[in-house]
């Protein structure tokens, strides 16, 4: 699902990867932020790492639409940093509607 998502904004915007899009920080992402959310909701204790793999789920994106190999390590570093809010997002909605 993050997948499609992610080549859905490739696709709209394109880009060949999804933090190209000119509107990635005040668009794209946070709406990926809003699906985690939503994602750990619906998952409620083991929503935690929806958000992890919502924003991971760009890395076989980037493989399909570029050629970057040598980027792979950076790519892999941001994309951690990007999954940290991801992943708290999802693991406190997941929390709240288990404890609801």
């Amino acid at each position: 699902m993050g997948g499609l998502y992610w080549q859905l904004v490739c696709q709209i915007a394109g880009v060949a990867e999804p933090w190209d899009a000119a509107g990635y920080w005040t668009l794209w992402y946070p709406v990926s932020l809003l699906l985690s959310g939503i994602a750990g909701w619906l998952r409620k204790s083991h929503g935690w790492y929806a958000g992890a793999l919502l924003t991971f789920a760009q890395l076989p994106i980037l493989w399909i639409n570029s050629d970057t190999d040598v980027l792979w390590p950076v790519a892999l570093l941001f994309l951690g940093l990007l999954a940290v809010p991801a992943t708290a997002i999802s693991a406190l909605a997941g929390w709240f509607t288990d404890r609801a």
